[in-house]
């Protein structure tokens, strides 16, 4: 089958996010972080907003805003008083707010909101395709760097501290890869899909890897296998192509539950992940 301009770079695009989603994804998992990196996806309206008023590339508008409202929750995380999921809420909802705000100043420019707020897959161009890799590239080569200290201290962050693992540096570099995806991904998940690509196929992967390493390559795997299946049901049935690729992942997660009872049912030891 010869695929058209579009809808190749839409599976490379959504194959290059599923792939630095997938191990990302597993310390959103493990973390409970899923609160954090929707917060961190709806600043990111207000990094194009920011786009648009400064005329820079949007990629870069939001990056910046994603990786400043990361550097604010790590800081304000240091202080005890007020709760991390208080702070979020009160820092998510404010940033989405005037990012609103400021889009509907701008009367001389058409702004494809639903775009940014639920992506368009089938629009990724071949520049697009160049910043998800790299970004990808770089997210990954980090996320590796960092892969032993960031699972001690999510098995045990008192104790890594103990061992000298650097938990504040650490915590703030996986938090800046968070910020990095979400940037790349906006155009393709949009910013109330990204989070769905990092929890859903990671809680998926959950229940059948036996290592973190393995859930982690099984998590890109499920993301990828759910872009396949949401942009094959889109292009049939004629469905936005960002919350196909959702409720592809959704369903293969309900898929994962169903076999998981039967496992059990016929007395086979589930595997563990982390």
């Amino acid at each position: 089958m010869i695929f058209d301009n579009f809808l190749l770079y839409a599976l490379l695009g959504g194959i290059g996010l599923a792939i630095v989603a997938g191990p990302l994804g597993c310390f959103v998992v493990w973390r409970r972080m899923a609160y954090f990196g929707d917060s961190l996806a709806h600043s990111a309206l207000l990094g194009v907003a920011l786009g648009f008023l400064l005329s820079i590339e949007l990629t870069a508008g939001i990056a910046v805003t994603c990786v400043v409202f990361s550097l604010a929750i790590v800081a304000l995380q240091e202080q005890r008083r007020i709760a991390t999921d208080t702070l979020l809420g009160i820092l998510s909802h404010t940033a989405l707010s005037i990012g609103l705000v400021a889009l509907s100043l701008m009367g001389s420019m058409r702004v494809d909101l639903l775009g940014y707020l639920f992506g368009d897959i089938l629009a990724v161009t071949a520049q697009d395709l160049i910043a998800i890799y790299a970004g990808g590239a770089l997210a990954l080569i980090v996320l590796a760097a960092i892969w032993r200290d960031l699972l001690a201290m999510t098995v045990h962050e008192e104790l890594a501290r103990a061992e000298g693992v650097a938990v504040f540096r650490v915590r703030l570099v996986f938090t800046l890869l968070l910020a990095v995806v979400v940037a790349i991904s906006m155009k393709v998940m949009g910013i109330l899909l990204i989070t769905s690509m990092l929890i859903i196929p990671a809680a998926t992967a959950r229940r059948f890897a036996r290592t973190p390493e393995g859930m982690a390559a099984l998590a890109s795997a499920i993301g990828i296998l759910a872009v396949a299946l949401g942009l094959t049901a889109s292009l049939r049935w004629d469905t936005p192509s960002g919350p196909s690729v959702v409720v592809a992942a959704f369903t293969l997660f309900l898929a994962s539950l169903g076999l998981a009872a039967v496992r059990e049912s016929v007395h086979i030891p589930p595997a563990r992940g982390h």
